[in-house]
């Protein structure tokens, strides 16, 4: 976590599109779906407008993730690495505490929602229930029961030991498991079409949807994904080349994010439910089955990479202070406490809120790397220098800090128009002003230049 992969740790490309493929498969995809279909009574759109939706924004996070990857793929770099670059070697905490808290937070969550499908087919023949949500002002969310508890610690305990296993354990959980869940996924959409008419009745009844926007729409379809994206940086430093890169990213960004949302919204015109587990409930107990299993395994590899990436941000910035953690404590650390609050429902009374806040404010973090890597810095991204940075770069702080304070604003006081995305809006604002910051303040600096160890260096940037 405080090196770039060397060359012969490199992993083959299709192991690294199948954890791809794997990453790219959690529920958001089809919740995604069912918000452009309108489920809920919602405003929706019509068939042909989601499609085009679909497509603009899934190409806008595969664009993303390509800038993002073929950094890292050039260096070997995860993304605090990258972020010393713009940050500098105490700077870019900042960010990666952002970063640390938004992985916890999905881990805990994915946790819930494979305990919550679990917990359907387990039924409570306890009769206990742990967290009754009512008290909490949430009388809309279902009690969780012993039995959801139990599911999340021991999933929790599974992924933990996974993530601890490192990269190579998270390819063999990916890679038997990734083309099962996309021809299960496929099917289900089928069934679901031919159980309420084919294809056509489908668009029938979505013509009907209206009242949301293609801008939203987008909005929509990028903000559930973004994340992901930006966490990218973590896998594609194992990418031997270019090629990999796009692989990789087409593998969640045109592949498989894209049917998720297709089945979503396909489940939510003609059942209206677009989770296509609850439709598997609904066919006998066999299809219910294998609907938790690929449930399960499928976010299996999305919570691994959780876990794995949160250790490669939680480790460098406690390093960057001279607390020297192994990267596998970390992970044991944090997946106890993942582990915990998911138990607590912290899927359950949270998700949205922590979604939308950590969402907006946290995308423009990566938009001085961006800059810096494309527009003025290049040249310095070496496996040397990084060895070797100031203690705050003030361009790259500066620009993040107002990037995020804008995409808080954009979010919660000031809407942008057409919808657009609050978190896209700041990281574009980011990298402009991280451009004229580093000519305006030349660059400038503070702090002796350290190594990455922490250790400072005989000369002092200015």
């Amino acid at each position: 976590m405080l090196e770039p992969v060397p060359p012969e740790a490199r992993r083959g490309t299709f192991g690294l599109a199948m954890v791809w493929v794997g990453f790219g498969f959690v529920v958001t995809g089809l919740i995604v779906g069912g918000q452009l279909a309108g489920q809920g009574g919602a405003a929706g759109m019509p068939f042909g407008l989601a499609m085009s939706t679909i497509a603009t924004g899934e190409l806008i996070l595969f664009a993303l993730t390509v800038l993002l990857g073929i950094p890292a793929m050039r260096t070997g770099f995860n993304l605090a690495l990258l972020s010393r670059f713009s940050f500098g070697s105490k700077g870019f905490a900042v960010p990666m505490v952002v970063m640390a808290l938004l992985t916890l937070g999905w881990f805990a969550s994915i946790l819930g929602m494979i305990a919550d499908i679990w917990g359907s087919l387990l039924g409570n023949p306890t009769g206990i229930t742990v967290i009754d949500p009512a008290s909490f002002g949430r009388p809309d969310v279902a009690p969780v029961s012993l039995e959801v508890v139990l599911s999340c610690i021991a999933f929790g305990a599974l992924f933990t030991w996974t993530a601890y296993r490192g990269i190579a354990a998270i390819e063999k959980v990916a890679i038997p498991v990734a083309p099962f869940v996309l021809i299960v996924a496929l099917g289900v959409g089928a069934g679901m079409l031919s159980d309420n008419g084919g294809w056509g009745t489908m668009v029938e009844t979505a013509s009907t949807q209206s009242g949301l926007g293609f801008g939203s729409g987008v909005t929509i379809v990028v903000g559930a994904w973004i994340a992901g994206a930006i966490m990218g940086a973590d896998i594609m430093r194992y990418a031997k080349n270019v090629g990999a890169v796009l692989i990789g990213a087409g593998a969640c960004f045109i592949l498989t994010n894209p049917v998720l949302n297709v089945v979503g919204y396909i489940g939510a015109v003609t059942t209206g439910d677009s989770n296509f587990v609850n439709w598997m409930y609904d066919r006998g107990i066999l299809l219910a089955i294998i609907g938790v299993i690929v449930w399960t395994t499928s976010l299996w590899t999305t919570n691994n990479s959780e876990l794995y990436s949160n250790s490669l941000y939680t480790g460098p910035a406690l390093n960057a202070f001279g607390v020297r953690v192994k990267r596998t404590k970390i992970v044991l650390i944090v997946g106890v406490i993942g582990t915990i609050l998911g138990s607590l429902a912290f899927y359950q009374l949270f998700f949205v809120d922590f979604i939308t806040v950590l969402g907006a404010a946290f995308v423009p973090l990566v938009g001085p790397i961006l800059a810096d890597y494309y527009l003025v810095r290049r040249n310095e991204f070496t496996a040397e220098s990084y060895r070797r940075q100031p203690a705050v770069r003030w361009p790259g702080v500066i620009s993040f800090l107002v990037g995020a304070t804008l995409g808080l604003l954009f979010q919660y006081v000031w809407p942008l128009p057409f919808g657009f995305s609050s978190g896209i809006a700041a990281l574009l604002i980011t990298v402009v002003l991280h451009v004229v910051l580093h000519y305006a303040l030349r660059g400038r600096t503070s702090g002796p230049v350290e190594d990455v160890t922490g250790e400072p260096v005989t000369r002092t940037a200015h």
